[in-house]
C-alpha cells in the first residue's frame, strides 16, 4: 500500500489473536461445554431480569401517560365549566328581560331569537337542563334554599325552581335552586 491516502480508503486496525484489550477483563474464554452452559443461564437470567425492568417501566409510563391525561382533561373541562357558568349568567339575564318583555306586552322577538341561539349553543357543548319541578329533592342535582308546608305533597318534593340548574359532560355545573315541601 502507498503512503498516499486514499479518500475512498477506510482506516482499518487489525488486532491479532493474541490482544484481548477489546474484551473487559473479566472476560475469561469458556474451556467446556459445562462452562457454556453456565454462562448460558447467566445470560438468560440477566435477559430475564432486563425485560422485568423494561415490564415495569413500561407500566410505570403507561400509568403517567393515563394520569396525564386525565390531569389535562381535568383542567380543560374546569375552564369550559368556568365559561359556562359565566354564560349561563348571561342566559339568565336574557330569560328574565324576556319575561319582564312578556309581562310588559312588548315585542320581544329578538330576544326569543337571542334565547334560541343561546340554547343551540347550549346544546352544541351538552350542557342540559335539570329538570326539578316536581321531583324529589336530591342533593347531587338541587340545592334547597326554602321550605313551604304542603300536607299535599309528599315530604322533600320540589315545588319551586329559583334558578336552574345544568349538567355537562355527566356532571352538575350548577345545582338547580329550589324550594320544597313538607308536610307539616
Amino acid at each position: 500500500m502507498s503512503k498516499e491516502t486514499n479518500s475512498n480508503e477506510i482506516p482499518v486496525d487489525v488486532i491479532s489473536a493474541n490482544e484481548t484489550n477489546f474484551l473487559s477483563k473479566e472476560y475469561v474464554p469458556p474451556e467446556t461445554s459445562e462452562d457454556l452452559l453456565k454462562l448460558l443461564d447467566l445470560e438468560k437470567q440477566k435477559s430475564s431480569d432486563y425485560e422485568k425492568k423494561l415490564k415495569h417501566i413500561l407500566a410505570d409510563f403507561q400509568n403517567l401517560s393515563r394520569k396525564t391525561q386525565s390531569d389535562i382533561q381535568h383542567g380543560v373541562n374546569t375552564k369550559i365549566d368556568e365559561f359556562i357558568l359565566d354564560f349561563l349568567k348571561i342566559y339568565d339575564d336574557f330569560i328574565r328581560a324576556k319575561e319582564v318583555f312578556s309581562e310588559s306586552k312588548i315585542n320581544s322577538d329578538g330576544l326569543d331569537s337571542i334565547l334560541k341561539n343561546m340554547d343551540s349553543l347550549l346544546k352544541k357543548y351538552n350542557v342540559i337542563p335539570i329538570d326539578a319541578l316536581g321531583e324529589i329533592f336530591n342533593p347531587n342535582f338541587h340545592e334547597a334554599i326554602s321550605i313551604i308546608t304542603d300536607p299535599s305533597l309528599d315530604d322533600n318534593t320540589v315545588t319551586k325552581e329559583i334558578r336552574k340548574g345544568y349538567i355537562s359532560h355527566e356532571r352538575v355545573i350548577r345545582p338547580t335552586l329550589v324550594e320544597i315541601s313538607k308536610k307539616g
